[in-house]
């Protein structure tokens, strides 16, 4: 039982991965968002003024591409929080007994 020494009485576990996690959730949202936007407008300079449909076909396939892997990073990133939220919760802070018996109850 050495392992429930680390922990002093009265305190939660110590903050681990979910924080800094939970931290940093924000840029990692804004930061792939933002490649992806800057993926679509390098795909939109790159489109020629007068296309053949086989060019609009493939411009139009890599926006849909783009658009859906911007759903799944901000279903990723979302997933992500959740999780944090929910070990953060669990964590918890953590209870002490109160050391003195009720006064309704007889001592030992």
């Amino acid at each position: 039982m050495t392992w429930l020494r680390r922990i002093s009485p009265g305190r939660s576990a110590p903050a681990g991965l979910e924080w800094r996690l939970w931290r940093r959730l924000p840029a990692i949202t804004l930061w792939g968002l933002g490649l992806l936007g800057l993926a679509l407008l390098w795909q939109w300079a790159q489109f020629p003024d007068a296309a053949t449909p086989a060019q609009e076909r493939a411009y139009w396939l890599t926006v849909y591409r783009l658009a859906g892997a911007a759903v799944l990073h901000l279903t990723l990133v979302f997933t992500v929080g959740v999780g944090c939220v929910v070990v953060m919760i669990m964590k918890g802070p953590a209870y002490e007994a109160d050391p003195y018996p009720p006064a309704d109850r007889p001592g030992p």
